[in-house]
């Protein structure tokens, strides 16, 4: 689906030079839920802008399938204004696909994950748990194949967060899309991933990559397992915390 071969990425200001990615190498496959974690300001996010390409790598190459991707930003960003329904819709309004054939498709993805009796409500009478869940349901609207999550639990409270991660998961799993989570949650990382990828400080190259295999698939089910604090440890060692 997205592969990273080599790249190196430098921001340009008045300043001077920074080299954000060095010699970065990885793979998501199809169905494929990945993450990233590295120390703060390491380049995650840089990551995830090189694989949508909005912006270009200084060397190397992105390879990528011709399946379109999805965007989940760390805030919502669900329109106060408009319903649930509406705002699941706005995807196809910007890309101009709003026919009644994808509205129907949109309203049934929604319908199937928990939230027919939400449609014609306000982001306002929703739980923060639920409102990520509405952002989600609106990235795969537009059918994506590829989803990328830019910290899309941080601004959760802990109990919530561990909800909403089973609820994403699940979903994304349910409608076999791929994924590349950026974080700074080493739990986070195992409890969701398929595969963990570790970073340096900045610039950012890969240090470990980790297959995770261990319990059923499901977040709060692989986080009671005997392996998660045992590969919580290496982590956190290799992040060198």
């Amino acid at each position: 689906m997205l592969r990273f071969e080599n790249i190196s990425y430098t921001y340009h200001t008045k300043q001077g030079e920074t080299l954000a990615v060095k010699d970065l190498s990885f793979t998501v496959e199809n169905a494929q839920f990945v993450s990233v974690i590295g120390p703060s300001g390491c380049g995650k996010t840089t990551i995830l802008s090189l694989a949508a390409g909005l912006l270009a790598p200084s060397a190397g190459e992105v390879k990528r399938d011709n399946g379109e991707f999805g965007y989940m930003l760390q805030r919502d960003a669900l329109f106060p204004w408009r319903t649930v329904e509406q705002n699941i819709f706005l995807p196809l309004e910007v890309k101009k696909r709003n026919t009644p054939e994808k509205r129907e498709r949109a309203v049934a993805l929604a319908e199937k994950y928990g939230l027919k009796d939400f449609l014609k409500k306000t982001p306002s009478q929703l739980s923060g748990g639920m409102r990520q869940r509405v952002a989600l349901i609106r990235t795969l609207a537009a059918e994506p194949e590829i989803l990328l999550l830019d910290e899309p639990f941080s601004a959760l409270d802990y109990q919530t967060r561990l909800e909403v991660c089973d609820d994403v998961q699940g979903i994304i799993k349910g409608e076999k899309k791929a994924a590349l989570l950026v974080t700074h949650d080493i739990s986070e990382a195992i409890a969701l991933s398929d595969k963990v990828v570790v970073l340096s400080a900045r610039p950012a190259t890969v240090v470990a990559e980790h297959e995770i295999n261990f319990g059923d698939g499901s977040p709060k089910k692989r986080r009671e397992c005997a392996e998660f604090s045992a590969t919580f440890e290496v982590l956190r060692k290799e992040l060198g915390i």
